[in-house]
């Protein structure tokens, strides 16, 4: 039985073809397209900071646990090793985790949990570390397991985009949706019809799937946050703005908080 460290020790191996740029990376561009995750990560922290500082500071676990995700995949992608798979995907559970904890509006808590926020993330995080010993036993339906939980994520952001009036909300929530919807297309994309991409020559989905991913970070915070808001934040309005400038078109989504007073 080979070791966890070893390369190709996982049992998952994307449609790129192996070592065929270098022989110490496997996926070559699955590896390096993880590189947004380091820019995306760090930029929204430092924008988000003043949102950070009146919500709470664990809003940055968020961007420290996406940060995560992006070295882990890296490393996943550059050995295709079993450790690497299992420390990609554990961190893509807490980062859900995590998000669930800060922005999970009160009214979808469970009826038992009488909309109590420490009750709520004593369940998810006791969940979370079950499912985390549980992610060794079928490492192969873990990431289907990952996407059927951000589906329930996206659900909830489009019943609140039903009730929403806001033009900013909705704009935002639209952007997520589409991006996390085409980034899905690719990772299935490459899953299921690699024969057929592998014919052609093109092995760049899934690299495609993490860049697409990286992007719908930033507008998914901002939908989560705008969110939560209505909720937990009575006597202040986000406004979304962007980065660098608001009026240009392909630029980061933030929030600044205004007082209502």
């Amino acid at each position: 039985m080979p070791s966890i460290f070893a390369y190709q020790s996982s049992e998952v191996d994307w449609c790129e073809s192996n070592f065929l740029y270098s022989e110490l990376v496997a996926e070559f561009f699955n590896t390096f397209s993880n590189i947004p995750f380091f820019i995306f990560g760090p930029m929204m922290m430092f924008l988000m900071h003043p949102y950070a500082q009146k919500r709470s500071l664990y809003v940055h676990c968020f961007g420290v646990l996406f940060m995560a995700i992006g070295l882990f995949s890296m490393y996943f992608h550059m050995t295709l090793s079993f450790l690497g798979q299992l420390l990609d995907e554990i961190a893509i559970l807490w980062l859900l985790a995590s998000g669930y904890c800060i922005w999970m509006p009160r009214c979808y808590y469970p009826s038992f949990l009488r909309e109590s926020r420490p009750r709520f993330i004593r369940l998810v995080i006791s969940t979370t570390v079950v499912s985390t010993f549980l992610s060794f036993l079928r490492p192969t339906v873990n990431a289907y397991v990952l996407n059927s939980i951000a589906i329930h994520i996206i659900y909830i952001v489009i019943q609140e985009y039903k009730k929403a009036n806001s033009q900013e909300f909705r704009h935002v929530t639209q952007v997520s949706v589409i991006l996390w919807a085409t980034a899905l297309t690719s990772w299935i994309s490459d899953q299921l019809l690699c024969s057929f991409w592998q014919r052609i020559h093109f092995f760049y989905l899934h690299s495609i799937w993490h860049v697409l991913i990286s992007i719908t970070f930033p507008f998914g915070m901002v939908a989560l946050a705008l969110v939560d808001a209505k909720y937990e934040m009575p006597g202040h309005t986000l406004k979304v703005r962007y980065w660098p400038r608001d009026t240009w078109t392909l630029a980061l989504p933030y929030v600044e908080v205004r007082s209502d007073d």
